[in-house]
């Protein structure tokens, strides 16, 4: 048995793990283009439908045809203008937005419960969106950043998340590497604190705009989606599911424990201290840009795993397609539900994640740490 080679980002591959395909009923496990090609579908349709629907509904034709003339560059009667404007410059990006976010949490959650082995971790259980939304309710109140435009509080929810890993990673760092355990607590204890930071700024500068932003930050939302936003999300997007797909083996392994691992020839320090930098760079990149959705890193693992089988790479193949679904339909509803009021969109995440995750609780304790 040998190790294979390691990427760049420190997160290496590893040894294949015995029985790690089978699902967890032992059940055949379902070949992956039977469930990739349909849910490609599926997502596309999605798409579709959620750029044509909302206070202006468009046909799914017209949607369409309007999307087609703007990446061809064909024209538009002077009647369409405004419908067009609507599809191409305010849903479209909106809705990529929502795709590649929930794609990227739900691959993000996968790689931070195999870090820490612990099936309660999300995206935000080191404190990143704390940090993420002190810095962009400080950059608000003080007028910060305005160099940057209408970037400005973006740039300072990802500083703020920056911060905090660091801060996490400091505090975390043993002669031992990182400790699962210590990395939940310490991520648990700066989230408290940021929290705070964050109340301070509100209670010494009380105005309607603070108040606004932590409610944004808090609960996220796409209503401020533009192209100019897509880009960055969705480079971090790409290169955190391809790298942390290259590394399912790894992941595998890890998650049996750092004895195991070590064992079995994995690097747990260096394998660890790859995955915290990947996660951390990643889920503030996605904050930054939407604030904190809560739910989607924590429930879809489960819920992937429950279907495919516990195999990193075939659950880090399927999640990003399951998450982006998700995204798309839960924003959907968010913006139309009460039209023209929009939902905050992590209302609609935990009212959908909380029963779905005590469901597969009672019905699938195994797959929570036992019985």
């Amino acid at each position: 048995m040998r190790e294979s080679g390691s990427s760049d980002s420190g997160v290496a591959s590893s040894p294949a793990v015995p029985g790690a395909e089978d699902p967890p009923t032992g059940r055949a496990a379902p070949a992956m283009p039977l469930i990739v090609v349909p849910l490609a579908g599926v997502l596309a349709v999605s798409m579709l439908l959620a750029i044509g629907l909302g206070a202006a509904a468009v046909p799914p034709g017209e949607t369409l045809r309007y999307l087609w003339a703007a990446v061809t560059g064909g024209s538009i009667t002077a009647e369409e203008v405004t419908a067009y404007q609507i599809i191409w410059q305010v849903r479209t990006p909106r809705v990529l937005l929502a795709v590649l976010v929930g794609a990227g949490l739900s691959v993000v959650g996968v790689a931070i419960q195999a870090m820490v082995r612990n099936a309660l971790a999300d995206p935000f259980v080191l404190g990143v969106s704390s940090g993420a939304s002190a810095g962009a309710v400080l950059v608000s109140a003080s007028g910060a950043l305005t160099a940057l435009g209408i970037y400005a509080v973006s740039a300072g929810a990802f500083l703020g998340a920056l911060l905090v890993s660091a801060l996490v990673y400091l505090a975390s760092r043993g002669t031992g590497g990182l400790s699962p355990l210590r990395l939940v607590l310490t991520g648990v204890a700066m989230a408290f604190g940021f929290q705070a930071v964050m109340s301070l700024i509100v209670y010494f500068v009380p105005d309607g705009e603070s108040t606004s932003t932590v409610l944004f930050w808090s609960m996220g939302g796409f209503g401020a989606a533009t192209w100019g936003a897509l880009p960055v999300v969705a480079v971090v997007t790409v290169v955190t599911v391809v790298v942390l797909r290259r590394s399912g083996r790894s992941l595998d392994v890890l998650a049996l424990g750092d004895e195991t691992s070590v064992s079995l020839g994995v690097d747990t320090v260096r394998l660890r201290k790859g995955l915290f930098v990947l996660t951390s760079l990643a889920t503030g990149a996605m904050v930054a840009v939407s604030g904190a959705i809560g739910f989607v890193g924590l429930v879809m693992p489960h819920l992937v795993r429950l279907w495919v089988g516990a195999a990193h790479v075939r659950v880090l193949t399927i999640a990003p397609l399951v998450g982006a679904i998700f995204m798309v339909w839960a924003d959907l509803v968010a913006r139309t539900l009460v039209a023209p009021r929009e939902l905050p969109l992590g209302v609609i995440t935990a009212l959908v994640g909380v029963p779905v995750f005590v469901v597969l609780l009672r019905r699938r304790g195994y797959l929570f740490g036992g019985r």
